[in-house]
């Protein structure tokens, strides 16, 4: 059985609570570390339901903004939000998401996905050694501002071109580059994720490439413990915050290493090539829909 958006419809006690229990889990991630949580979702969707890779992205946006909405609104009462860094964050991530599609065809996927992990080595060492001040704030001037916007333009790119979310990249830059305290970078970031989400998630559903039945019992899960994870940045030392972040950016660049170590299946050399054809990108690629934080087609991993 189909849901009305095209995906498979959610049957049977077990997988409903597989799917709170994603919920739950994701939720908890996306309030702790100012990500979409997309990370969790998309592998769990593709080994719980034997989803398709690209519905299984298209259907983790549904269950992705609720976390994000609620974990905004916690970091703000928090006094944790920069309502104009997010939206600078958001200008250019959008823009960098569509770059990123056009950047694909042209860079080799590998050459990118390896100088990903050399710059996760260098964030993960930096948050490490560096000593956090929570009550640092941004001032904005005109050189930070085009930062801010320079830096979701970059989040945007590397989201198309490796599917990954734009708060693993973010936040960290956020706090050793601008010298923010970290949980204003998880605001922002978190805020910077809601445009790429709600355009993924509507050119997700025009493509019937979303299951919301799936999704939706993802996202009421994550209603609950998105709160309890911002909660809980606030409530740790902005030290054990760092190191935290650090372990989260080394899974991120792990399995990127893992997927780049991957041999590529290269097929036969026909004796004579077929004339080339217009370059087809994947459909999830062109939805500009989110990754592990909402941005490209990462899903806000």
């Amino acid at each position: 059985m189909t849901d009305p958006a095209g995906g498979t419809a959610v049957t049977g006690g077990r997988s409903v609570l597989a799917l709170l229990g994603v919920g739950l889990a994701s939720g908890f991630f996306a309030g702790l570390f100012g990500i979409g949580g997309g990370l969790i979702i998309v592998p769990a969707l593709v080994v719980l339901l034997a989803m398709d890779q690209r519905r299984a992205v298209g259907t983790s946006l549904v269950a992705i903004l609720p976390a994000i909405l609620v974990s905004v609104g916690a970091y703000a009462v928090g006094g944790g939000v920069d309502w104009r860094a997010g939206l600078l964050l958001a200008v250019g991530a959008v823009t960098g998401a569509q770059i990123g599609v056009r950047v694909l065809l042209a860079v080799p996927r590998r050459a990118v996905q390896w100088a990903f992990v050399a710059l996760t080595v260098v964030m993960v060492v930096q948050l490490v050694l560096t000593v956090p001040d929570r009550g640092q704030d941004l001032v904005l001037d005109p050189l930070r501002i085009a930062g801010l916007v320079a830096l979701g333009l970059f989040a945007g790119v590397l989201s198309s071109l490796l599917g990954i979310g734009g708060g693993g990249v973010v936040v960290p830059a956020l706090m050793l580059v601008f010298g923010v305290g970290d949980l204003v970078a998880k605001g922002a970031s978190l805020v910077m994720m809601v445009p790429g989400v709600l355009s993924g998630l509507t050119a997700n559903l025009r493509r019937r490439n979303v299951d919301v039945r799936a999704g939706a019992v993802v996202g009421a899960a994550s209603l609950v413990t998105s709160p309890l994870g911002a909660w809980t940045a606030h409530a740790i030392p902005p030290r054990a915050a760092a190191v935290l972040f650090a372990a989260f950016l080394v899974v991120i660049g792990t399995t990127m290493a893992m997927q780049a170590l991957q041999p590529t299946n290269h097929p036969a050399t026909p004796a004579a090539p077929p004339a080339p054809a217009e370059p087809v990108v994947d459909d999830a690629r062109h939805t500009g829909g989110a990754s592990d934080d909402g941005v490209g087609t990462s899903a806000g991993r």
